[in-house]
């Protein structure tokens, strides 16, 4: 007995050192994997995200950086015109997808960046970048809506622009629809990049939103709302969509990286402006309010929200019949 013995201990002592191996060689190739430059795993969604915009609003503001830039942006939407099949389970589970194929078309064709660097303007990041673009434009058809491609400077002022909230948010653009605006579309390469590892920043400018990859090494602006990804310093958003001073770019937070809670309260304004669209006052009202305390030094969050309770108190006076008088009824 004791015979029979010695070579099942054997055996269970090379089956031990066997699991051992596999789980360094896993453990290098991950290493390897995540040394690489702007590639990370896909993250998978926080256990904990909120469910409901009333959830999103009770995310400390410590908080708001560890759950997913596409969550919060999905829960800004609930409730606008044009939200209601939203399922923020599926849009994230899409935007994994998404990913995936950036990452795999990505490594299929670095091979050009390398075999040509200078074509890219010798930036891995920026051929990653392109790469994104083309993947988002081609493969999966997302367009910048035709209806609200007017220039700016040559838009109406009531031109709707905020009134479908598929314009303005993600879901717009990974449902069936795939079309979105400047207040969209860089959120959703935010999104995807941030899956990948990128080190992707959200910027405002004068009526627009912009991208910056800024790591450390690397930093530069692009423009995601074209065919392709262009490339710019800050002396381009400066100037485009409108001319901002050093003023008004110390008084709103223009050309600064956002944190988090600055990207959140982005959302809350946009939505914001969709329920000013539709009449509904007092919400947006919260909803600027709401920006204003994640952001403080952006000072038009704290201005529409003054301007909402103008319109809800001129509202409540024109409806009350003892101020019928005071704003110029012939009776009562």
């Amino acid at each position: 007995m004791t015979g029979s013995r010695k070579p099942l201990k054997m055996k269970r002592l090379v089956m031990w050192l066997a699991l051992v191996s596999g789980f360094l060689v896993v453990a290098a190739f991950l290493t390897h994997q995540l040394s690489k430059p702007g590639v990370r795993p896909i993250q998978a969604a926080a256990q904990s995200s909120p469910k409901t915009f009333k959830e999103l609003l009770a995310i400390p503001a410590s908080d708001i950086g560890k759950h997913d830039i596409a969550v919060l942006n999905l829960l800004s939407a609930q409730g606008l015109p044009g939200s209601e099949n939203i399922n923020t389970e599926k849009c994230s589970a899409t935007l994994d997808q998404w990913a995936a194929r950036v990452k795999s078309e990505t490594e299929r064709h670095l091979y050009r960046f390398r075999n040509n660097p200078a074509e890219y303007e010798n930036s891995e990041a920026y051929f990653r970048m392109l790469m994104m673009a083309v993947v988002v434009y081609e493969d999966f058809g997302v367009r910048y809506n035709p209806e609200r491609l007017a220039p700016p400077p040559s838009r109406a002022a009531n031109d709707h622009f905020f009134a479908d909230s598929r314009d303005i948010f993600l879901h717009g653009l990974i449902g069936d629809r795939r079309m979105g605006t400047c207040s969209s579309m860089p959120v959703l390469y935010a999104a995807l990049g941030r899956r990948l590892g990128y080190p992707l920043k959200l910027v405002t400018t004068k009526a627009h939103l912009f991208l910056r990859w800024e790591d450390g090494k690397e930093r530069f602006d692009l423009e995601a709302t074209g065919q392709g990804m262009d490339r710019y310093d800050d002396e381009h958003f400066k100037r485009f969509p409108f001319p901002v001073t050093e003023e008004e770019i110390q008084a709103e937070g223009y050309m600064k990286s956002l944190t988090a809670a600055e990207e959140l309260a982005v959302f809350l304004s946009i939505r914001g402006m969709c329920l000013m669209e539709t009449g509904r006052f007092g919400e947006a009202k919260d909803a600027f309010g709401a920006a204003a305390k994640l952001a403080p030094s952006c000072r038009t969050y704290g201005v529409m929200r003054d301007e909402m309770n103008q319109k809800i108190s001129s509202s409540a006076i024109a409806h009350s019949p003892r101020s019928c008088g005071s704003v110029g009824f012939a009776s009562c």
